[in-house]
């Protein structure tokens, strides 16, 4: 069973229906002890940084998670914000992340060459694979997804980069390690796209 960890923030009937949709069995639960069953999770997430942060603390899921990723290396995505809660931190707050991935997340902040780009980066865009993984099995070069986001991740590790996407910079739109990934867009409104993308982390075994 693949578990979408519900803190409060994120729109989880969407991914728990697109999985639904590929014959995934899914759920979203703050049970800890049906997060703690999960074969996979799913960390989703809109809006701030130190909200999102503070509502898993609250909960009293952080020192769950870190087991079930980092000690247990249990297969995790991260969507949107799931991601940069991933990282050490973002510009957007003051709040430390979980730091499972070495990477922060800095604002948009164009040039005059880029005046005409708004923030937040919200539509279609592509992703350019940078790195084989299996969360890409069966995309092409066309394959386009949903963002919204005024934050983007930037990692420190290149290791970690597996696709990069350009709006006024290249900035890192899928990153993974072991058995951890994230993605900048959001799946559940990516259309045939994200639902290659979510049936490829439910068979993904790291």
């Amino acid at each position: 069973m693949i578990i979408v960890v519900d803190y409060g923030v994120g729109n989880l009937g969407s991914i728990v229906n697109m999985f639904k949709k590929i014959g995934v069995k899914a759920e979203a639960s703050s049970d800890p002890r049906v997060i703690e069953a999960a074969e996979k999770l799913v960390l989703p997430g809109v809006g701030a940084f130190d909200p999102g942060m503070g509502k898993l603390r609250e909960r009293g899921l952080i020192p769950l998670l870190d087991r079930l990723v980092l000690v247990e290396k249990r297969p995790v995505i991260g969507l949107c914000l799931g991601l940069q809660l991933m990282t050490k931190g973002s510009a957007e707050g003051k709040e430390e992340g979980l730091g499972w991935l070495n990477a922060r997340s800095p604002r948009f902040r164009f040039g005059a060459e880029n005046s005409h780009l708004k923030v937040p980066h919200m539509g279609w865009n592509n992703i350019e694979i940078r790195k084989a993984h299996p969360l890409f099995v069966g995309l092409d070069a066309g394959s386009r997804f949903y963002f919204v986001h005024s934050y983007y991740v930037e990692s420190g590790d290149a290791d970690t980069i597996l696709a990069e996407t350009e709006y006024g910079i290249r900035f890192h739109s899928v990153l993974g390690k072991d058995n951890i990934v994230g993605a900048q867009f959001h799946p559940e409104k990516s259309h045939r796209y994200g639902m290659q993308v979510l049936r490829n982390f439910a068979e993904w075994k790291p």
